[in-house]
């Protein structure tokens, strides 16, 4: 039997989602969870990996089983064993051809900025913080020039192991509440680290350092050492993959049938 999981998780103490022999890890973690109810080893795989100290709101991850569980039994007796910084939210089970990375049409992150003169206290965890006046109109004219489908690599993590840097941005938002500013990004994948050194060279945008125009001279160079520097991983949320809806996930991951 093929289980999705959906998964919510501070990375703040975790070196990422993925299994490593040097730290914490979020898929260590919910592997021995579900080791334990299934009464056999687990593997997982996720729709998309995160950093370390990124956070995700929907992370949504598959395994196999010979265990016959109800779902609620899965997310009660693997929430019970996970750490306080990691829950599944939900589980469904599904047709074997599914899968958490493959069959997503779309992922969605969401960058905090906190945006005044005094550094977060309560929210620390949670949102990156800039302590000169941001100007996020400028911010969001600037980032409509990564919609499309384009050549990222102005914006790819030297370490990146992709075969290509093409990817298609459906949507990107750059958006003032209050003290906070809040980068949104949907794309049907994304490079390593291109969210953070996207909101890096937005934020030299936001601070009247480049111009308007200057995400587009970015993409247009194909370089990334011409580029800002890579923001600080704690404002990132992975929001969530997107599914069709023939899946039948819940619908904070499921595409809006237009």
């Amino acid at each position: 039997m093929r289980v999705a999981l959906g998964i919510e998780y501070d990375g703040t103490d975790f070196f990422g989602w993925q299994r490593l022999g040097h730290g914490p890890s979020i898929q260590a973690e919910i592997e021995a969870a579900l080791s334990f109810v299934a009464n056999h080893p687990v593997e997982v795989t996720c729709a998309g990996r995160t950093d370390a100290g990124v956070h995700a709101r929907c992370q949504v991850a598959h395994f196999d089983t010979t265990a016959e569980r109800e779902e609620r039994a899965w997310v009660l007796g693997a929430t019970t064993r996970l750490p306080h910084a990691i829950a599944v939210l939900w589980a469904r089970a599904m047709p074997r051809d599914f899968h958490a990375r493959f069959s997503a049409r779309a992922r969605r992150y969401r960058y905090v900025i906190l945006n005044r003169p005094i550094r977060p206290a309560l929210e620390a965890r949670f949102v990156a913080w800039e302590r000169v006046p941001l100007d996020a109109d400028a911010m969001h004219a600037s980032a409509q020039a990564l919609l499309g489908e384009q050549d990222f690599s102005s914006f790819r993590a030297v370490s990146c192991q992709a075969r290509h840097a093409l990817r298609h941005v459906g949507a990107v938002s750059v958006r003032r509440e209050g003290e906070c500013v809040t980068v949104e990004i949907e794309a049907n994948a994304f490079l390593h680290h291109m969210v953070r050194n996207i909101v890096g060279s937005l934020l030299e945008v936001g601070r009247g350092e480049r111009s308007v125009g200057w995400i587009a001279e970015l993409l247009a160079a194909r370089d990334r050492s011409v580029a800002g520097v890579t923001a600080m991983p704690q404002g990132l949320t992975f929001v969530g993959p997107r599914y069709p809806p023939e899946w039948q996930l819940p619908s904070n991951v499921t595409l809006q049938k237009s």
